[in-house]
């Protein structure tokens, strides 16, 4: 038995600064629409989310591999490879050309994809302070 007696007795839940009186649309079923002021931000957000992961996965997926080849093959890894060199050292050395490429793809994908997403809410949100007085 715990000696911890805050799950006997749970806090009173006090409303933020940001209550309100009304639920938001999630909590009633309301489905949002994909247009409106905000959809940039949202495929802005996604698109980033999809080229961390798609670039994160690349160099580390590839790391794993080595180490899961390095613990269930170690005869793969001692056997030589072309040049004199073993296989699991030329392994290892190709992660950093690895590496770059998922960076590089990392720019280029961030070039083609995010930053005009990017430029298209910065645009809207200066059009939408100046539409309101503010410089």
């Amino acid at each position: 038995m715990s000696s911890d007696s805050s799950e006997l007795r749970p806090l009173a839940h006090r409303a933020g600064r940001h209550a309100s009186a009304v639920a938001p649309g999630w909590a009633v079923g309301q489905v949002r629409p994909w247009t409106g002021p905000h959809r940039d931000l949202r495929l802005l957000r996604r698109a980033c989310r999809w080229q961390r992961r798609v670039a994160a996965f690349a160099a580390l997926g590839y790391f794993a591999a080595f180490l899961a080849l390095t613990v269930k093959v170690p005869s793969l890894m001692t056997r030589s490879a072309p040049g004199g060199l073993p296989f699991g050292l030329v392994l290892a050395l190709v992660q950093l050309p690895v590496t770059w490429l998922a960076v590089i793809f990392y720019e280029l994908t961030a070039r083609r994809f995010v930053d005009p997403l990017a430029r298209r809410v910065r645009r809207a949100a200066r059009e939408g302070r100046e539409g309101q007085g503010r410089p």
